[in-house]
């Protein structure tokens, strides 16, 4: 089996958790909008004369990359993957119908969590800044307060990981992501999950609905 997954939700909602099992589980490629950007930051797109020649430039700008540059790269990511769980893209309509021109989804995976909840989550979150592995300072503590279990780095809050800087990520979500959901409730393998569970009862759910529409 090599499931093409897309995974969905907000800000805060375990999309990267869940995804993380399902490539291990599936034995398919984790593939994240940051990922691909990193990937391919020297990518020639030159020939799409815009206002850089390479979406690195845009990047270290700290500039908004342009969808048609995003599409691009998740379109190279994608090209030689058997099966993959898709995370973090696509983030408004424009990129769905690239999407939707680049490959065929079997499962549409849409993780739902209470907006209260995905606050608490997110204004708890705290990061290794050596490996990036999440931590919570209620729900996932290390077993040494501000010291990553994985590698000893140490574990900082993010700067947009305040109240505001959240509850703004969340409005910017449901103005211009959350439409995308509609693109896809007509799709046979389309699946809302309850997020507002643990994570092992949220992968219960994941996992089940991945063995019955791949």
């Amino acid at each position: 089996m090599n499931p093409k997954i897309l995974i969905l939700g907000p800000p805060g909602a375990g999309k990267g958790t869940q995804s993380e099992r399902l490539a291990t589980e599936f034995d398919v490629e984790h593939v994240t909008t940051g990922d691909a950007l990193r990937a391919n930051k020297e990518m020639d797109i030159s020939d799409m004369d815009l206002e850089y020649d390479t979406p690195g430039e845009y990047m270290d700008q700290g500039d908004l990359v342009p969808d048609v540059v995003v599409d691009a790269m998740v379109e190279e990511a994608l090209s030689d993957l058997d099966g993959f769980v898709l995370d973090g893209y696509p983030r408004n309509g424009d990129q769905a119908e690239a999407l939707r021109e680049m490959t065929d989804l079997d499962v549409v995976l849409v993780l739902d969590v209470p907006e209260e909840e995905l606050v608490d989550r997110l204004t708890g979150r705290r990061v290794c800044e050596d490996c990036g592995a999440n931590y919570h300072v209620e729900f996932n503590q290390p077993e040494e307060e501000g010291v990553c279990d994985k590698c000893g780095g140490e574990l900082y809050q993010r700067e947009d990981d305040n109240e505001e800087s959240v509850r703004n990520r969340l409005s910017v979500y449901h103005d211009n992501t959350e439409p995308v959901l509609e693109l896809y409730e007509d799709h046979d393998g389309y699946v809302e999950i309850d997020g507002d569970q643990t994570p092992d009862e949220v992968w219960d759910d994941v996992r089940s609905a991945v063995e019955s529409n791949a």
